[in-house]
């Protein structure tokens, strides 16, 4: 109830909702004939005003902060190691089974162990449901 209210009370301009990129409440252009049709609107969405080099450096609407800015993109070499590595595909658990132990790195490894548990604790707890 009370963020509704904060919304009423908050105006934020088209430009603005199109920089921090979300979706809010319309914000009206004017008031529109009874029984007019579309067609010729003004109101036609134009194309943002920052500038190409503004939005390669800038992540905008990553700003978390109340009196914060939002942060500047670095170089690749400035973000760790790990972070590139987050999205890689990884081998689904009956993969791993077909797999020898003994080849499988340690992350592999370590990952068999949690999943074949869980499926063991997945499938103890059907049975167990079943009596």
């Amino acid at each position: 109830m009370s963020c509704i209210r904060l919304l009423r009370r908050t105006s934020i301009t088209k430009e603005a909702a199109q920089v921090v990129g979300i979706r809010g409440f319309a914000v009206a252009g004017g008031k529109s004939k009874k029984g007019s049709k579309g067609g010729g609107g003004g109101d036609a969405p134009t194309a943002s005003e920052l500038s190409k080099e503004l939005k390669s450096t800038t992540v905008f609407g990553a700003n978390i902060l109340k009196d914060g800015a939002d942060p500047k993109i670095m170089p690749d070499s400035d973000y760790p190691d790990w972070l590139w590595h987050l999205l890689d595909k990884h081998l689904p658990l009956s993969e791993l089974r077909r797999k020898d132990t003994e080849t499988l790195t340690f992350d592999d490894l370590k990952r068999f162990v949690k999943l074949d548990n869980r499926a063991r604790i997945k499938e103890n707890n059907a049975l167990r449901a079943k009596n």
